[in-house]
């Protein structure tokens, strides 16, 4: 094969691989949920399809915008960095920048607003951006709050109340801690399928 052949292939093979990579740390990416903080939204296993360009374009491998697009809003699950040790967890954001959260029981109160939570089927469902499924086998975990939110910072929890290391625990998140927002599980019991989040 000619040198000629064999450097253009090289180089294709090269570009093709930057433009995965790049891809995958700035655009889209997938998550295997290592715990049971999410039941029942999502259950340990399952892989995540994330969308990493949900909140704006990052400079590849890095926690540096280029530029925001849009902000958490309350009721997202997103993947994000953990304040404490580095660690890639999923959660719910369930207060925003300006608000005043309190958690008792594991029901959120929002400025002084119970956020809607309603008995269906035997299930716990809370209203939160939407309706979701909490898990109460464990009890309602620690109560935290009232407190505000600051400016750029998230309060962020696990959907399985009382068995989820979660922002009680480690505090707020920072916007530029958050990765991307999951969009759907995408891989359930070693089958495809796409179930929205």
């Amino acid at each position: 094969m000619p040198p000629r052949t064999v450097l253009r292939d090289v180089v294709s093979t090269l570009a093709a691989a930057t433009v995965a990579l790049v891809s995958r740390a700035s655009l889209a990416d997938h998550y295997r949920v290592p715990t049971g903080s999410m039941e029942p939204t999502v259950l340990v296993g399952d892989q995540i399809c994330v969308n990493k360009a949900a909140y704006g374009l990052r400079v590849p491998a890095s926690h540096t915008y280029l530029a925001k697009t849009a902000e958490p809003a309350r009721g997202d699950v997103v993947v994000l960095t953990s304040p404490v040790d580095g660690e890639v967890l999923l959660k719910r954001v369930v207060a925003v920048p300006g608000d005043v959260v309190a958690v008792r029981g594991g029901r959120v109160t929002i400025d002084g607003e119970p956020v809607p939570v309603r008995e269906e089927s035997g299930a716990v469902v809370e209203e939160l951006g939407t309706a979701h499924e909490l898990g109460v086998d464990y009890g309602g975990g620690p109560d935290f709050g009232p407190a505000r939110v600051p400016a750029l910072s998230y309060l962020v929890l696990g959907d399985n109340r009382g068995n989820s290391n979660d922002g009680r625990f480690f505090g707020w998140v920072t916007r530029d801690a958050i990765l991307g927002k999951a969009l759907a599980v995408c891989v359930h019991d070693h089958g495809l399928g796409w179930r929205g989040l």
